[in-house]
């Protein structure tokens, strides 16, 4: 992370070991005391008291589109077949336009070509068509606007798009924009769920407890939570994921030694188009090890920041 704010997470997705989670700005807990009220001065505005990684939510960008192409696949079972986009960069919905990034024209595009170079345009023709009240049963199924299996202190994600939602507010959520909220911790955990088959283990941080000898007094056995989806579902989005990283926006981390699957956002965060730089991916895809969640905020896209730092 070097000094960019933002938080990295990353879990095994098999056991829900918590790995490492890092929050920047931090602080040394050890001389907290005698930094308190620089810490805690008005005029501070790094935040260092936030654990990014569990308590701060953010866009989620097009790691989004993770969640609406499997509406999308829900809605339209034969959709990984039949759905079609042509792209010229531009998509527009009477008054309403949503562009690529850049206004990259992605031409003839099916669903995986579509997630693989996160096509703003497709995406927002998908979520055009989806039946809300199925959206949003499927955001709490995938434990939006409900409590994490968390022990640190931590912000419930939020999915507000309702029956009412006119059609900016569609386009805007289908590509992660608009009013959904989320942390990096759980869109780790949602990672972890379709790399462990849909099943999401209980995260956890403590290992073994040792008394002053070195003899082990308690030990934390993996549990599974919840299942998020079906084992179809997760092999679904794995390989939509797979494609992201052998032909996608996140080609940098093919050829490094180790298989990976994942899906980048960029998440606007003002008028002037800047951006948090986001990544959720794991490793070894055949027998997944490593699930990672990366935000880096101001970051740019997310192969520009996040992707390097999840390498």
């Amino acid at each position: 992370m070097g000094n960019r704010r933002g938080a990295v997470i990353a879990m095994e997705p098999d056991t829900g070991k918590i790995l490492t989670m890092v929050s920047q700005p931090n602080f040394n807990a050890n001389t907290v005391d005698e930094q308190w009220a620089e810490l805690t001065s008005p005029e501070n505005t790094k935040a260092q008291l936030v654990n990014r990684a569990t308590q701060g939510l953010y866009s989620p960008g097009s790691t989004f589109k993770i969640v609406t192409a499997l509406e999308y696949l829900h809605e339209n079972p034969d959709g990984m077949s039949q759905f079609h986009f042509d792209c010229d960069g531009l998509m527009e919905q009477g008054e309403y336009q949503i562009r690529c990034y850049h206004g990259e024209s992605h031409g003839s595009q099916d669903l995986r070509m579509s997630f693989a170079n996160s096509c703003n345009g497709a995406f927002s023709t998908m979520g055009l068509g989806l039946n809300l009240t199925q959206f949003n049963s499927l955001a709490s199924q995938l434990l939006f606007n409900s409590s994490l299996p968390l022990s640190l202190p931590y912000k419930e994600s939020s999915f507000v798009m309702g029956e009412g939602a006119d059609e900016w507010e569609r386009l805007q959520t289908s590509i992660g924009q608009g009013n959904t909220l989320v942390s990096p911790a759980h869109m780790a955990m949602i990672t972890c769920a379709i790399a462990n088959n849909g099943v999401l283990m209980k995260p956890y941080l403590i290992d073994r407890v040792v008394n002053n000898t070195g003899d082990q007094v308690d030990e934390t056995a993996p549990e599974v939570y919840k299942r998020l989806m079906t084992k179809n579902e997760a092999v679904m989005l794995g390989e939509l994921m797979k494609d992201v990283v052998e032909y996608g926006t996140a080609s940098a981390l093919s050829g490094q030694g180790y298989t990976a699957a994942g899906k980048t956002g960029s998440a606007e965060y003002d008028e002037n188009g800047s951006s948090h730089s986001w990544f959720i991916g794991y490793s070894n895809v055949d027998d997944p090890d490593l699930a990672v969640a990366v935000i880096v905020e101001g970051g740019g896209t997310g192969s520009e920041a996040a992707v390097p730092i999840a390498s």
